[in-house]
């Protein structure tokens, strides 16, 4: 069988939540679909050696000028798994405050955030509103694991075995 295969160095996403309850979004165009998309803040494994967490407080504060206090692992995801081996990681951030923003370029340059209440998310995940597989992914699993109070979810740096080195 002849199959395209797409290697990716990976990705994360963060659901940030704030104090009352709302999820950071980015807004964001996506070339490949020809439009905008509301997206958790997220990116690329991208720097050699760097830790997933570490990723993922760099893209929080790129892409919406915020840092946290409390990091944990979400959920992990095979993006793709049929044409890529493209695994994401989405965490939580909680204990948000304002840093400033360094970088604002490229892709970013045009990028702005908002916050949405996490009970809108998921009525907008399964409505079908939300299509973005990071975004509906992290905010279902955040509705479920806050029932908790996030207490079941794994440390920031817990095993990764689809990125064993991030």
């Amino acid at each position: 069988a002849e199959r395209d295969l797409v290697v990716n160095k990976g990705a994360v996403g963060v659901v940030a939540v704030d104090d009352l309850g709302r999820v950071v979004l980015i807004r964001q165009y996506r070339h490949p679909i020809g439009r905008e998309l509301d997206e958790l803040p997220a990116g690329i494994l991208d720097k050699a050696g760097e830790p997933a967490v570490e990723t993922a407080k760099r893209e929080l504060a790129e892409e919406a000028g915020l840092a946290a206090d409390e990091w944990r692992v979400l959920v992990d995801l095979l993006t793709t798994p049929g044409m890529s081996d493209e695994a994401s990681r989405v965490f939580l951030a909680r204990g948000l405050r304002a840093v400033d923003r360094d970088v604002q370029e490229h892709e970013e340059a045009d990028m702005t955030s908002f916050r949405v209440p996490l009970a809108d998310l998921v009525t907008g995940a399964l409505s079908g509103r939300y299509e973005n597989s990071l975004l509906v992914a992290g905010v279902l699993a955040a509705d479920l694991a806050r029932r908790d109070d996030f207490a079941g979810l794994r440390p920031a740096d817990a095993p990764w075995s689809a990125r064993p080195q991030a």
